[in-house]
């Protein structure tokens, strides 16, 4: 199955990469000092700006319709990681950059799993297409 490549899509592909990046810097070096600073939050809420921006770019550049199993399962690692950056900027508001509790700090983890395992997967899937 050879067909052209959809520019959005590879532009959806391109932007959900600098999601990842992004939200990587953001959690690791959160989970490595156990500590939330301003950069952190910054780097996070990237990584979710960027991916509702991908998100967007793939269901405009889809020929599916937006409500597939890994759409869904993709919105919700979206949601997950839209609730993290929420409550880091209010951890770092009200506490500043001081140790994280341990709750948000599992969760951050998780939720930063669950999008990974999600991007890997799309990958996976993008890949079987071409």
């Amino acid at each position: 199955m050879s067909e052209e490549l959809n520019p959005i899509l590879i532009r959806a592909v391109v932007v959900v990469t600098f999601a990842l990046i992004f939200y990587s810097v953001g959690v690791i070096t959160e989970q490595r000092k156990s500590a939330v600073s301003k950069w952190v939050a910054l780097f996070v809420t990237a990584g979710v700006l960027l991916d509702i921006a991908s998100t967007t770019l793939m269901i405009v550049g889809s020929t599916n319709i937006p409500i597939t199993v890994h759409g869904v399962i993709g919105y919700t690692a979206l949601l997950a990681m839209l609730v993290d950056a929420i409550l880091i900027w209010r951890h770092w508001l009200m506490r500043g950059s001081i140790k994280v509790p341990r709750g948000l700090h599992i969760y951050t983890r998780i939720a930063y799993s669950w999008w990974v395992i999600v991007y890997i997967a799309g990958a996976i899937i993008s890949s079987q297409l071409s």
